[in-house]
């Protein structure tokens, strides 16, 4: 291995720069931390792997790598749908777990990466969800889309088109303010504590939902439960089976930009014993309207409880 020249120090530094923006849009391609880092790492190998004229050759070095970032992503994207199809219970993203000076900070402060809106992104096909993620949501032109997904201009647009249309349709709630989150995930937490279902389902947005995703290997609920009075009744429920609402406060996080939870796992006398997970919720009208239970071991690999 020979000495690091000039120009491949200067490709480095510039990796570097796109390092954030990249990691930005390889988690909202795959909804996965690890998958997202994967990604990156393999964009660097294949520019680094290209020789110095092909090097010379790229213009725009953000996009290029967007591109391949994009294409790589496509192809994780199109085999998760094969492993889902074998999924026990719902999926759920993986949390992106920051703090203080964290180098993700400004992935998470991007909209588009709150859990309830990577949880619609989820539902589009793969195809529609590279071209409407990059197009809307990094202004990547059409032109490049198509040559990502291997498919004319005309199908890239309709791809965009569509996953635009499905994600109107859903209607995820947005991102409020971080006092409104902090004043409505203190008042749910107090009245988790009371053990009240009445002062829980007063909390709870009329079309709340609570999602679990344990991939089948811990426990949570297998099935989304909707309604206030449900949803209110199962929390107070998993209340008291795990020793008491404290069990369930947990430690304050942001997850995904947004105030979550994180809970480590407990097994106090008593109570019955359960797996770390986070939580994430999201909020519309001053009220709960979507708590996500991340639970599967293997989307937690990266969480410091």
């Amino acid at each position: 291995m020979g000495p690091v020249t000039a120009a491949e120090q200067t490709l480095a530094v510039e990796f570097s720069e796109h390092r954030s923006h990249l990691i930005g849009v390889a988690y909202r391609l795959t909804s996965s931390v690890a998958d997202a880092e994967d990604a990156v790492q393999e964009s660097w190998l294949r520019v680094t792997g290209l020789s110095a004229s092909a090097r010379a050759e790229i213009r725009d070095l953000r996009a290029w790598l967007t591109t391949v970032v994009s294409r790589i992503c496509l192809d994780r994207l199109r085999s998760a749908v094969v492993q889902r199809e074998r999924y026990v219970g719902p999926w759920l993203p993986e949390p992106l777990i920051t703090g203080p000076d964290d180098p993700l900070d400004a992935v998470v402060r991007d909209d588009g990466v709150r859990m309830a809106a990577l949880v619609v992104l989820d539902r589009l096909s793969p195809e529609q969800r590279v071209a409407f993620v990059l197009h809307d949501a990094f202004g990547v032109p059409f032109t490049d889309i198509a040559g990502a997904l291997g498919v004319s201009v005309a199908a890239a647009r309709q791809h965009a088109s569509r996953g635009r249309r499905a994600a109107a349709a859903a209607d995820p709630p947005p991102r409020v303010a971080m006092s409104e989150q902090r004043d409505v995930l203190e008042r749910f937490l107090t009245a988790l504590a009371s053990g009240d279902v009445n002062a829980v389902a007063r909390l709870l947005h009329p079309d709340v939902v609570a999602i679990g995703d344990g991939g089948g290997r811990v426990s949570t609920a297998l099935n989304v439960i909707s309604g206030a009075d449900k949803v209110a009744r199962f929390l107070v429920g998993l209340a008291r089976k795990y020793g008491g609402a404290r069990q369930l406060a947990g430690r304050e996080a942001l997850v995904n930009g947004d105030l979550g939870l994180l809970l480590p796992g407990s097994s106090g006398p008593g109570s019955t014993p359960r797996a770390p997970r986070v939580n994430a919720f999201a909020i519309r009208d001053g009220l709960v309207v979507a708590l996500y239970d991340v639970a599967n071991p293997d989307k937690l690999t990266g969480v410091d409880f």
